[in-house]
């Protein structure tokens, strides 16, 4: 585990690297508590881990797979072996429950140990030519240097999901984790770094984005770049790749619909929207954080709502009773408190929540805010919070309700409870969504499956599963004459 004394290295070619300073990682259950230092790269490391990628990158891609299985196993292994520690190293550094610290972890060995398998999965075809005597052969090639880009709220599973498809496909990796969670990247890194990959196939870049993500934006040896965040940095992420050429993949977060209809079991809907709008603080990108609810329903299902949302537990996020650990840090913690502010100015009826709490330890702790009365059109309905906030909106019947799911810049993950095979069906097939959710939250997601969303969600190929050989490979399509 890592402590307030040591300062942990970005890995670089190989070689274990100082940066040029080095930030201190805070513990937002407690604020008194460093977890420890990690060094910032410059620009000129940044360019160095590039060259070594670049330089590694045609022996790793013509590389033997079951050698990509292999070390990919191994990293899987690994991680699900110290899932408690690594666990906790992440709970203590992002503010999510130990639990889900603990399940992250898990996930992210997980999907090592898939693509640990995808590596001797990797398909091709082989088609008889329109011409005689031609034979006509697809293969997938690695697309060369990848850029990851990660996000804070999920340290663990997000950049697993990107690095370990990258790996297994041939490709070599620059990962550039938040500035928030830098000791479950390193922690990630450091298990890499041992699982015998050749110099610079994998290389860790800790520092700030406007340096080290901007040297990967621009550099013509960077072929793909790999990013979750904010809207506005995808924006420039994208506009980077086009301009050189390079090929992109974004998720950027999402305003997801959770309806609840006149036959819904009451007892599972009010279940799957406090997991779905409140559970990890809210801080994941697919959270419901707008609740549409039929008329029929609505009263009594707002009350059983906004008893089971007081109830919640706030606290230390490595405390065995917590439900709700704290904000990741006070920039976030602000932004959730001006967008609570604005429902109660935008007209929104405040039920519950919405303070700040002073507990054993200082930390960014905010109790979880629940609005009823809302219309769809108020800003805090449309623009992505991030944190433990809920909007109740009415809905007159099924259609009005799925008119109020769509009617979103986002389309992520949509949810719906209902006892209706009908409108189950028929919300599958016109939810604007990448992914919908049936009787169950919307935040959750299986790791072997496609990841990824629409409009203003994402961009580019599906993250995870088999889909992931999308943005990982590049098609080639040979012709010989026999």
């Amino acid at each position: 585990m890592s402590d307030s004394n040591s300062t942990h290295t970005n890995f670089v070619a190989g070689q274990w690297m100082e940066g040029v300073s080095a930030r201190a990682n805070i513990n937002p259950s407690d604020t008194g508590d460093t977890i420890g230092r990690y060094t910032q790269a410059d620009h000129a490391q940044t360019e160095l881990a590039i060259a070594a990628a670049h330089a590694a990158a045609p022996s790793w891609g013509l590389s033997n797979p079951q050698v990509r299985a292999d070390a990919l196993d191994r990293i899987g292994s690994e991680i699900l072996a110290r899932k408690d520690e690594l666990g906790e190293l992440l709970s203590r550094e992002e503010g999510k429950t130990r639990p889900e610290g603990i399940g992250e972890v898990a996930r992210a060995g997980a999907i090592f140990k898939f693509f640990a398998q995808e590596a001797l999965r990797l398909r091709g075809d082989k088609l008889a030519s329109v011409r005689p005597n031609i034979e006509v052969e697809v293969t997938r090639e690695p697309v060369g240097v990848v850029g990851v880009i990660a996000p804070w709220n999920f340290p663990a599973a997000i950049p697993a999901w990107k690095i370990a498809p990258a790996l297994a496909y041939g490709n070599t990796v620059l990962f550039k984790p938040a500035e928030l969670v830098p000791g479950t990247a390193w922690a990630l890194s450091e298990i890499i770094s041992r699982a015998g990959l050749p110099q610079g196939v994998f290389n860790l870049l800790m520092g700030p984005g406007s340096v080290v993500g901007q040297a990967l934006l621009n550099s013509p040896q960077v072929n793909a770049l790999s990013f979750t965040g904010s809207v506005a940095t995808g924006a420039r992420v994208a506009q980077a790749a086009v301009q050189r050429g390079a090929k992109f993949q974004l998720e950027m977060g999402g305003k997801n619909p959770c309806v609840v209809l006149d036959d819904a079991d009451l007892d599972l809907a009010v279940n799957c929207v406090v997991q779905s709008a409140f559970y990890s603080t809210g801080q994941r990108c697919t959270a419901a954080s707008r609740i549409i609810v039929q008329k029929g329903i609505y009263k009594v299902f707002l009350e059983r709502l906004a008893a089971a949302t007081a109830a919640l537990r706030v606290g230390h996020a490595l405390h065995a009773e917590t439900q709700i650990g704290p904000v990741v840090d006070a920039s976030q913690l602000a932004q959730n408190l001006r967008y609570i502010a604005m429902a109660k100015a935008e007209g929104a009826r405040h039920v519950c929540g919405g303070e700040t709490l002073n507990l054993a330890t200082p930390g960014h702790y905010l109790s979880p805010a629940l609005f009823a009365d809302c219309d769809n059109a108020m800003r805090h309905c449309q623009e992505e919070i991030f944190g433990p906030v809920a909007s109740v909106i009415p809905a007159d019947d099924y259609e009005h309700a799925l008119q109020l799911a769509n009617d979103t810049p986002f389309g992520l993950s949509s949810g719906i409870c209902t006892g209706s095979l009908k409108y189950a069906s028929h919300f599958k097939r016109h939810a604007q969504a990448g992914m919908v959710m049936v009787n169950l939250p919307t935040a959750g997601v299986d790791y072997h499956v496609p990841f990824g969303g629409r409009k203003a969600s994402s961009m580019g190929s599906r993250e995870q599963g088999s889909y992931a050989a999308e943005f990982f490979t590049t098609v080639k399509t040979s012709y010989l004459q026999a």
